[in-house]
């Protein structure tokens, strides 16, 4: 079995391009594509696996109703998955011990884990607030690849 370091070892491959796969509200799984990262968790200082996602977005709702989610990632023929828990922190997810300042910073760290890189951070902050993405981590019980 893969280890976490396995995974975030393929986050560069494809600019942290991973396949998230949440439950709906019918059983079905419902796939797609985003940028994900490895961080330390803000609040634990364990390592998850971390996504930004628009606050309007369909599969923060089915997150929010079923807090599990698997990714998938690879790099040429070597992939890794992760599959597990999920907490969401955002504007309308609040996390104890995260205020706006810090989710400011979290949004801006799970982006440059995965790969990302912005000329102007304002603006970035500026679009993060205004869509009020919010952050989903993913502990991982399961490593596999």
């Amino acid at each position: 079995m893969a280890d976490l370091a396995d995974f975030e070892a393929l986050v560069p491959a494809d600019h942290g391009l991973v396949v998230m796969t949440v439950i709906g509200p019918d059983g079905r799984m419902r796939p797609s594509v985003v940028n994900a990262g490895v961080i330390d968790h803000p609040i634990t200082g364990a390592r998850v696996v971390a996504v930004v996602i628009h606050g309007k977005a369909r599969k923060l709702a089915h997150l929010r109703a079923r807090p599990r989610a698997s990714a998938v990632l690879r790099g040429g023929w070597r992939w890794a998955g992760v599959e597990g828990p999920v907490e969401i922190v955002g504007p309308d997810d609040p996390m104890e011990g995260i205020g706006p300042e810090r989710l400011r910073l979290l949004l801006r760290e799970i982006f440059t884990a995965a790969g990302g890189t912005h000329d102007d951070f304002d603006e970035f902050d500026r679009v993060m607030a205004a869509d009020r993405r919010a952050s989903v981590l993913i502990t991982p019980e399961r490593v596999f690849g």
